[in-house]
Order: C-alpha cells, then sequence, then structure tokens
C-alpha cells in the first residue's frame, strides 16, 4: 500500500510490504543476527527482570485525535473528548477501550522536541539524542537489551515487529534488533535433506574451526559471527515461541485478526518468554491529506489490540515488571490544512507511558486551550530516554563502558521526569 496522503519524504515513498521485506533481507544478510531465543513462561520469569514495550506509531501520531483532544475549538477537529477510568482526563471518542485501561496508563501531554523532519525525529525519540554527523548512538532497544539482558540469557534482548530502526551503533552487532514481520524468522526449520546426527557433528565441526580462528585472530566480527551462530542452534529449538498460530483462536479474536492485533498478541508472547526489548511499529501517520478519515481507520484497529494488550499484563501479573510506551517522531499540527489534514509538528504533542515504574492515572504538563504551545512542564525526548530507562531501575546517568571508554546510557544534559515516576 503507497501512502499517498505522506509528505513524501524518503521515510514514507516505500510501500509498506517492500520496506518490510527489505528489513527481512537485511537482518539475514547480516549472518543470521536474528535468530535466537528461548523457551518459557510467564510463571518462570525472573521476578527482578525489568521489560520495555515500544508501540511506535510511525508517521507522527495526531495527539488531538488521541491523548489531548480540543474539542469545540478551531483546531480540534470533529472528535468528542471523552472521560477514562481515571476520575477527570479525558482522551479522544477514538480510543474508548483504552479510555477503560487508563489507570494503568499515565499522558505526557508537553513534548517539544523542535523537530518536524521524520528521520531526525525519529532518531531524537528512540535514542534520546540530537542526530549529529559526528556520532552515532543506540536505540533505546539496544541500551535495553545490553542493561537489561543477563549475561548469560541465550535470548535476544532487541526485537523490532513491523519495520523499524535498530541500530545499536557502539555496542555492537550483538544488540541489534531482530527484525520480525509477526511470523517465526525464516529458515528456521533444519533441513529435512539433513539428518540430525549429520547435523549436529557439521555444528560441531564449525565450532572447533571457529576456535581454532578466534585463537589467532579474533575480532568483534568474528565475535559477533560466532554468536549469531550459536544463537541460530537455540532458536531452532525454541522456535515456538516467536509462532502467534500457537494462541488460540479466541486469542486472536481479542487482539483482532488484523496485522497489528497479531503483532500485538506476538508482543506479549515475547515478553511472557523473557525478551527484554519489543517494539511494534503501526504506520503510517503522516496524514498530510484526510487526517480525520485516517485517524479514524488506524486507531480503530489500534484500540482494541492495545487496551487488550494493556489489560493480558495486568491480569498476568506482568504490569509491574514491563514498561509500556507510546511514542512517535512527532505530532500533528493544530491547524487543519485544506486538505483536510494535518502536517508535521514537534512542537506541543504527547506521549503515552504506562507499567513498570511509572505513575498510574497521572497527566504531566499541559498546551494551551487550541494545543499550539506547551504552557506547563515542557520536556522533550532527552527528559523521556532519562524517564524510561529510571522506570526500569537503571541509573540513567551512569555510563556503559565501551573499549575502556565510559559512554553516557543518555545524554548528561537532561534527567527524568521525575513526577512521573513512582
Amino acid at each position: 500500500m503507497l501512502c499517498n496522503y505522506s509528505c513524501g519524504s524518503n521515510e514514507h515513498v516505500m510501500a509498506r510490504r517492500q520496506f518490510l521485506s527489505q528489513m527481512m533481507a537485511g537482518t539475514a544478510a547480516l549472518g543470521g543476527l536474528s535468530l535466537f531465543s528461548q523457551p518459557g513462561a510467564t510463571a518462570q520469569l525472573n521476578s527482578d527482570q525489568k521489560r520495555i514495550v515500544v508501540f511506535n506509531m510511525h508517521g507522527g501520531l495526531s495527539q488531538l485525535e488521541s491523548w489531548d483532544p480540543k474539542p469545540g475549538t478551531n483546531t480540534g477537529g470533529p472528535f468528542r473528548a471523552i472521560p477514562t477510568s481515571v476520575p477527570g482526563v479525558h482522551i479522544c471518542e477514538l480510543l474508548p477501550m483504552t479510555a477503560q485501561q487508563m489507570h494503568h496508563l499515565s499522558i505526557v501531554r508537553s513534548v517539544n522536541t523542535a523537530e518536524n523532519d521524520h528521520g531526525k525525529g525519529a532518531y531524537m525519540m528512540l535514542t534520546g539524542r540530537r542526530q549529529t554527523p559526528a556520532s552515532n548512538f543506540p536505540v533505546l532497544g539496544a541500551v535495553a537489551a545490553k542493561a537489561l539482558t543477563p549475561s548469560d540469557s541465550p535470548l535476544p534482548g532487541h526485537i523490532v515487529i513491523g519495520g523499524g530502526n535498530g541500530n545499536s551503533a557502539y555496542l555492537g552487532p550483538k544488540y541489534s534488533s531482530v527484525s520480525l514481520n509477526g511470523n517465526p524468522p525464516p529458515n528456521i526449520e533444519r533441513l529435512s535433506s539433513v539428518e540430525l546426527q549429520a547435523d549436529l557433528a557439521r555444528q560441531e565441526m564449525r565450532r572447533k574451526l571457529n576456535e581454532r580462528f578466534r585463537s589467532q585472530r579474533r575480532s568483534a566480527l568474528t565475535d559477533a559471527y560466532t554468536y549469531s551462530f550459536e544463537q541460530a542452534q537455540q532458536l531452532m529449538e525454541r522456535k515456538d515461541i516467536f509462532d502467534v498460530s500457537k494462541e488460540p483462536a479466541s486469542e486472536h479474536e481479542r487482539y483482532g485478526t488484523h496485522d497489528f492485533g497479531k503483532h500485538c498478541l506476538l508482543a506479549r508472547r515475547l515478553l511472557e518468554n523473557g525478551i527484554s526489548f519489543v517494539q511494534v511499529s503501526h504506520s503510517n501517520y503522516d496524514t498530510h491529506n484526510e487526517n480525520f478519515d485516517f485517524h479514524l481507520e488506524q486507531l480503530g484497529e489500534v484500540d482494541r489490540s492495545f487496551s487488550t494488550f494493556v489489560a493480558d499484563l495486568a491480569n498476568r501479573g506482568m504490569l509491574e515488571s514491563t514498561l509500556i510506551v507510546m511514542l512517535s517522531e512527532f505530532g500533528r499540527t493544530p491547524n487543519i490544512n485544506v486538505h483536510y489534514g494535518r502536517d508535521h509538528w514537534g512542537t506541543a504533542w504527547s506521549v503515552l507511558l504506562g507499567g513498570c515504574g511509572i505513575q498510574q492515572g497521572a497527566v504531566i504538563g499541559k498546551t494551551n486551550d487550541n494545543g499550539t504551545a506547551v504552557v506547563d512542564r515542557q520536556v522533550d525526548h532527552g527528559h523521556l530516554f532519562h524517564t524510561y530507562l529510571k522506570a526500569v531501575g537503571l541509573n540513567s546517568s551512569g555510563s556503559f563502558d565501551i573499549g575502556g571508554r565510559e559512554v553516557p546510557l543518555a545524554d548528561p544534559a537532561y534527567s527524568p521526569i521525575e513526577e512521573l515516576l513512582v
């Protein structure tokens, strides 16, 4: 599906299926780095393990059609604000099921990144830093994978479902994203023409040759190569956790049989099995044309699946250890253009959080009556990134040791949104 309503930037000229297929091909080209996992169930999770799930609304979700509606104003659009399970807190009527889960969630309504470019905005929101030619920083998923995944775990730490950026930068390829399209990774089955004993002998031969090579010419690349093969072996033994067809038909019906519903169900399945970071992508919210019709359709999918996901985490006792974030690269303009659309707007918009370490039912910050400016508790990407880390128990002012050099986990110029944290 080509998104003809979008701005035409490089991020949005590619068809969605083409984008996903290229992501999968790119992962395979990295020598199988996407192939790892381990079995388990919620009851087997280490109670101290924290996890993060990010819902990335690609293109720029409208805050006015979601978390900060302004009905009855010149910028408000046609939709009403409805009450939620938190007294006094209202959200857009396009999210009635999510409204009933708001006692588990909180809203930051005062985000100002001052960035209207898709690529730069996405980079900022996922790394907590501004993009510069002189440096490259790891995305939240890579940071979480390194900091939250036990060092002896065979699990992948960083999975992206439905496309997205999984750059691990200086943390190395071990923490790059595993990209999935909702199905198990390709080539996960042993070829029927290869007998089990022959395969085991072949793998043992590979290990011996790798060890001989590494003893003389070890490098980061050879370590990554060896790691990818070992993780691939473990995944082949535990492939079922990536297969949502194992879930009962009733679960698929509850989440919705569209792609986003399937992806949310897969995300829950992965988190239940101990994955440290999962990102679910939904696109394309770049609604320069027909903003209201598009949000009506898209948020109809999101509302059912996302609210079911939140309720399930709460009912299964996972919410206390799982941070939920719903973000995008920016919001949409309060002013409605001649095509009944909203344009790029990084000046005053919203991010949703909940779960681990986050106050329940809180609203942080405020925009003015027609949503054109932040009037209380302005924050940006840096504050949010610190908040994510601290919510899951990390010292956001701490550092990674990268080759003997201390590199801060988050931009030291910022700090967490303390009043949002438990």
